[in-house]
Order: C-alpha cells, then sequence, then structure tokens
C-alpha cells in the first residue's frame, strides 16, 4: 500500500521498504532496489550513498581524448574535463518520461537526506575512479587529467529527479564553496522546494517539454500526482523570483509538442518564465525511450533550428548557437560564461578515489 510523506510541505507518495530495498542496518536505512542497482552499475554508473550516483559524461570523455567540448562548453565556458555529472537520487522520479533514455525509476519515492559533505566529497572520489583508467592513456594529455581530478563544475542532473534529495541546498552550497558551480536540472514539479532553497544553483535548467497539460500528461506521465502541471506552472510563474541563471529547455519530439501552435505555447511559457536562455534540444532515440517512441519522433537539425527561429521573435530573443552533435540551439539575447566561485575550501589532501566495486549481477 503507498503511504505519504511531505517534502517541503509537498506530499509525496512513499511505501514500506521490501526486503530488496533494505540494508541489514539496525538503523534500517532504505536503499535503492537491487535490480536496478545492478542494471545502473551495468551502466557504469558509480554510486554513492543511498540513492546518490555519478557517471562519466560521453564529453568529459571526448574532452580528455580528442579535445571537443560538449555544447555547455559552447554556450556557456564550461570545461568538458572538469565537469561532474553526478545524482543525489538516480534512483527515484515522479515522472515517467517516454523520452527519458535513462533506466527506469523506483516505482515509490524514499527521501534521503544524505549528509551533503559526505554526498560531495563520495562523489568526487567517484569521479576520480572513474577518471582513472585514463591517466596512462597516451593520447590524454597528463596535465589535463590532473586537473580533471578537481572538478569545477556539478552537473545535477543525470538520472532522476535531484529536488527529491531533502539537503540539496546544503549539498550546493558546498560545492560553491569548494570552488564549483552547479548545474541543477529540474521538472519543474517541486516549487516549494525550488522556492525554499537557502542555496540556489549557479545556473537552474528548468524542462519545459509540454506546451499545455493534454501534451504534459501523455509524454511526461505523472506517476501519482494529478497536479503535477498546476505545480510545473507555479515553478514557471516563480522563476523570475529567483536570483540566478534560469535555462528553459524543450525536448522536442517530432509530433508531439512541434507543431506550430506548441511553439506558440510554448512562447507563452517562456514568456511567463523569462529565462535567461532557452535550449531547444532534439529527442534522440536511445536507451529505455526506444520502448515509447520511434526513430520518426527524432528532430533533424533542420526541425530544431527552425523551431528556434520560430520561437525567438515570440519571446524577443534571437539564436545565439547551436550545437549539430548535440543536436541543441540556444536561444537567448547575449552568451555569459558561466563564473566559477572563488574556493573556500580544498579538498582534503587525503580524498583519495573510490575503491573499485565488484558489479551485482542481473538475474
Amino acid at each position: 500500500m503507498i503511504q505519504s510523506v511531505k517534502h517541503s510541505g509537498e506530499v509525496v507518495p512513499s511505501r514500506p521498504a521490501t526486503a530488496l530495498q533494505m540494508t541489514g542496518t539496525a538503523q534500517g536505512v532504505r536503499i535503492m532496489d537491487l535490480l536496478l542497482k545492478a542494471k545502473l552499475q551495468k551502466q557504469r554508473y558509480h554510486l554513492v550513498g543511498e540513492h546518490g550516483g555519478v557517471k562519466t559524461c560521453h564529453w568529459t570523455k571526448e574532452s580528455l581524448l580528442r579535445d571537443r567540448q560538449c555544447y555547455k562548453g559552447q554556450f556557456y565556458g564550461v570545461a568538458s574535463h572538469n565537469c561532474m555529472q553526478m545524482s543525489p537520487v538516480v534512483d527515484q522520479c515522479n515522472l515517467a518520461c517516454t523520452y527519458c533514455w535513462r533506466e527506469p525509476h523506483m516505482d515509490s519515492l524514499e527521501l534521503t537526506d544524505q549528509d551533503p559533505l559526505e554526498m560531495l566529497y563520495e562523489s568526487v572520489r567517484a569521479q576520480r575512479r572513474l577518471l582513472s583508467g585514463f591517466g596512462g592513456n597516451e593520447a590524454v594529455p597528463h596535465e589535463k587529467w590532473l586537473d580533471a581530478q578537481n572538478p569545477k563544475h556539478v552537473a545535477i542532473s543525470l538520472n532522476g529527479e535531484p529536488t527529491l534529495y531533502t539537503r540539496l541546498s546544503e549539498y550546493m552550497e558546498l560545492c560553491h564553496k569548494h570552488g564549483m558551480t552547479t548545474m541543477l536540472v529540474t521538472n519543474g514539479t517541486f516549487p516549494k522546494v525550488l522556492a525554499e532553497l537557502d542555496t540556489l544553483p549557479t545556473q537552474l535548467y528548468v524542462s519545459v517539454d509540454a506546451p499545455n497539460k493534454q501534451v504534459f500528461d501523455e509524454i511526461c506521465k505523472p506517476k501519482w500526482n494529478s497536479a503535477a502541471w498546476d505545480r510545473f506552472e507555479q515553478t514557471i510563474d516563480l522563476l523570475p523570483s529567483l536570483d540566478t541563471r534560469i535555462v528553459c529547455r524543450h525536448t522536442l519530439i517530432k509530433g508531439k509538442n512541434m507543431s506550430e501552435q506548441n511553439v506558440r505555447e510554448f512562447a507563452a511559457l517562456d514568456n511567463r518564465a523569462d529565462p535567461d536562455w532557452i535550449e531547444a534540444k532534439g529527442y534522440v532515440f536511445v536507451g529505455h525511450s526506444r520502448e515509447n517512441l520511434s526513430m520518426e519522433n527524432m528532430p533533424s537539425h533542420e526541425d530544431i533550428l527552425n523551431f528556434s527561429n520560430a520561437i525567438a521573435p515570440l519571446t524577443n530573443r534571437r539564436v545565439l548557437s547551436d550545437s549539430r552533435p548535440s543536436r541543441v540551439a540556444l536561444i537567448g539575447n547575449e552568451i555569459i560564461p558561466i563564473p566559477i566561485p572563488e574556493a573556500e575550501v580544498s579538498f582534503p589532501e587525503d580524498l583519495g578515489i573510490a575503491p573499485s566495486v565488484k558489479h551485482l549481477k542481473i538475474a
């Protein structure tokens, strides 16, 4: 039977942990489902704490091996080899988006309050473990590899909905004190969490992937709460009051959310949110999303640019840049590199790297 718990004043479903979800500790700390854990490990996630995880981004590898950069480098000045991709809750989300290529999440929500300093240090140790094999690669400049050991950017995205982490604000504050930017990606359905953050991310991404409730219910598929769209709209109206860099990201799905009417509806949402930038990013037919969509739902880069050129004048912006490899365009008024905070605290000299982990087997 599903029960409810409150998270920053908002009710989210929970249920008693099964035997597979419980540790053997006296405290009964809840952990992720073991089958899901095995699947994530197979996909090269390094799991951290109860629900967190780190995974090396494709563009981090490309930066080290071939000096190529992610679109975040082109748009915002983020050095890909210095970026750590992580999530405090890789296994949990309140939506079941059809276009999400990540592994499906647990069918219940177990809020985690893991110590944020432990989360940060274990994530950096995990990042070092994941990058350790590049240290002896002759194609990788050794100085660049050494520089990658202490990330300067933390992309809090990866998988799951990070606003389900109850100590997110503290975690981001610690990142900033260690001289790292934070780029938080959220589905926007927990507006009270965002409103109550004592520390805002350096850059906040809100996934604005549906132009109206009908499309939202069809492609974002709220698992439990029929009011998810209403809460999303509350976030849209909250954004102008948040004193940080804000991006509204549209995931474009051909045949689902790219009609002329949809463009006008997206523009109306963007005008309410008044973000610094809008990203138009094409859906890619990979991973778990292949069970929900087809190759025909992938827009071409020309489709993405056509959408971007259509929405730009409706939001009093212009197309600033685009990246064909990443299938994305940037809409705004000016490109401004992300500011890296000055470090107040250094990582411990003996922080080291995470030990190698024996992966669970999938039955």
